[in-house]
């Protein structure tokens, strides 16, 4: 299994951004609605499986908060495989090329807004239609169980909320870059699954996951919560929460890292070069300063793959001036 050093890695997610940011409103909304609606599916089975668990909610609750959250990443493993568009990966994708004035601030919050609102769709279509209406969740133990998560995250204090989403999206996004180091199915699964597994197991916050959770024991009238408290009380810090925890932790210091001036990724890169699983940089001058990048003009895939993989006509941005 090979994969990239983390300087090519950022490259490849700057390249991501851009493409995402440049995407007409309707193909934005399109792609918003299945990442809503694969991340609800994923919930929705952690659900199933959690709630058949009834035993270990007593004895072992470790355990079956271990279960709950092994199998919620299949639904992230969709939106990295068919380049859907999801609000808390976002963060991350774009934030590079808004601090190298590579994507303007109007296609950022086209992007931002349009995938939250769709994103909320499709969670809402999963726990309305396929959920609550197919009477997959109506009867106990996972009417109960779906009822106490919701119920659960509706009451949390504001403060903690922002908290634990910020922990939430700084390993939601770490998992996203891992899974762009790869090169081959299994690897980028491979990326996903465990920073995901931890912030569930956790307990951290995830706005598009809470999208699906809370309306779901709306749905079917969970008792100490409704649709204010699913806003203000949850939603609004969480989102917020997400949208630090991506663009500080993960998205400007990988920039500051990898993108921003070469001379602090070169010790890395020598470093994990040594492994043979490690492609070695794009970048041959040792202590040189990475003033271009070179971005393919032609379709130009969602999800990053690796730099050398790209064999179409490229076109080279240059970073000190971006008008280029």
């Amino acid at each position: 299994m090979v994969f990239s050093n983390p300087h090519d890695t950022s490259v490849s997610v700057l390249r991501a951004g851009i493409t995402k940011s440049e995407l007409p409103w309707y193909q934005i909304a399109t792609r918003g609605f299945l990442a809503g609606a694969f991340i609800a599916m994923g919930g929705l089975f952690s659900i199933i499986v959690g709630a058949g668990l009834t035993g270990f909610h007593e004895t072992n609750p470790g355990l079956q908060k271990l279960i709950f959250a092994l199998v919620f990443p299949f639904g992230l493993v969709l939106v990295a495989m068919t380049g859907a568009e999801l609000f808390t990966s976002n963060i991350m994708f774009l934030t590079p090329g808004v601090l190298s004035r590579k994507i303007p601030l109007r296609n950022l919050a086209k992007n931002w807004t349009i995938v939250w609102i769709m994103n909320f769709v499709g969670s809402l279509f999963v726990a309305g239609f396929l959920a609550y209406l197919s009477q997959l969740t109506t009867s106990d133990p996972y009417r109960a169980y779906a009822n106490t998560i919701a119920a659960s995250k509706s009451n949390i204090n504001w403060g903690a909320a922002f908290l634990r989403a910020v922990g939430c999206n700084w390993l939601v996004c770490l998992s996203m870059f891992s899974a762009a180091a790869a090169d081959d199915v299994i690897g980028r699964i491979v990326g996903i699954w465990p920073p995901v597994t931890a912030f569930v197991a956790i307990g951290f916050e995830h706005s598009v996951a809470n999208m699906f959770f809370i309306p779901l024991g709306l749905f079917q009238d969970a008792p100490n919560t409704d649709w204010g408290k699913l806003f203000y009380q949850n939603l609004i810090p969480v989102t917020l929460g997400n949208m630090l925890g991506g663009f500080l932790f993960v998205g400007c210091v990988f920039y500051l890292l990898y993108l921003h001036n070469d001379s602090l990724h070169t010790a890395t890169v020598k470093a994990m070069t040594k492994t043979a699983n490690v492609r070695k940089s794009i970048n041959t001058k040792p202590h040189s300063v990475a003033k271009q990048i070179a971005v393919p003009m032609a379709e130009v895939p969602i999800m990053p793959i690796s730099l050398d993989a790209m064999d179409q006509h490229e076109v080279v941005i240059n970073m000190d001036n971006p008008s280029n």
